[in-house]
């Protein structure tokens, strides 16, 4: 049976590239606490990354004031990046991306991160000059509208069945469906695998390790 070689592969950043899904669900909590909030479950906090910033902290205190949520964002700023710096990509990341570059794939992202923040760590990585698109919540519907996919083809000029996301929450999985592509679903993330089955996707891998073996066994 042959499989099928996608032109285009779509990264979600945080929980799929890098590990840094702890440190985002600890920053809201953190950020929660300078405010006197009720801390939301660990659970909420995680289920909400991937997400624009604004919607995510909505979404996991939905008590608080519209008008508050500025103050909120900048507590979650502050201790997110004061520590941003010491995240690292999974295992393996950087040279899976490397490999597909090489292998002539388009490659692009598709975050809930400002632009300021995927700068930073896509300069941080090295891994910058390997991505030909890249889109962000603060530019862009968030998640899971299909406006970040959809104009990244537009830009890179791939049709939709030649485009495959990848991304380790229920957004990433939604908004592939929403612009349709294809997905591809990842567990070591933000969201558990039994979050991911609920979505339709090819496939669901566990380990960065089993992700690079995905795309070797496609080569």
């Amino acid at each position: 049976m042959t499989v099928r070689r996608y032109e285009l592969v779509v990264f979600d950043w945080d929980g799929t590239l890098m590990d840094s899904a702890g440190a985002i669900a600890r920053s809201i909590l953190a950020a929660c606490r300078d405010l006197g909030l009720a801390e939301p479950a660990e659970e909420r906090a995680r289920h909400v990354i991937g997400l624009g910033l604004s919607e995510a902290l909505a979404h996991a205190v939905p008590e608080l004031a519209p008008s508050e949520y500025p103050r909120l964002v900048e507590r979650y700023r502050h201790h997110y990046l004061s520590a941003d710096h010491e995240l690292m990509l999974f295992p393996g990341i950087a040279e899976l991306i490397r490999r597909l570059s090489g292998d002539g794939h388009l490659l692009a992202v598709a975050t809930g991160k400002s632009r300021v923040g995927l700068r930073r760590a896509l300069e941080h990585t090295g891994l910058g000059p390997y991505f030909h698109g890249t889109r962000c919540a603060d530019e862009c519907h968030s998640k899971p509208h299909p406006a970040m996919l959809m104009e990244l083809m537009q830009e890179l000029g791939v049709a939709p069945q030649e485009t495959l996301m990848v991304g380790d929450t229920t957004h990433d999985l939604q908004m592939a469906r929403n612009a349709g592509v294809a997905a591809l679903g990842v567990s070591f993330g933000a969201h558990p695998r039994a979050a991911l089955e609920s979505e339709p996707a090819i496939g669901i891998v566990d380990t960065p390790q089993a992700l690079a073996a995905w795309f070797e066994s496609r080569r």
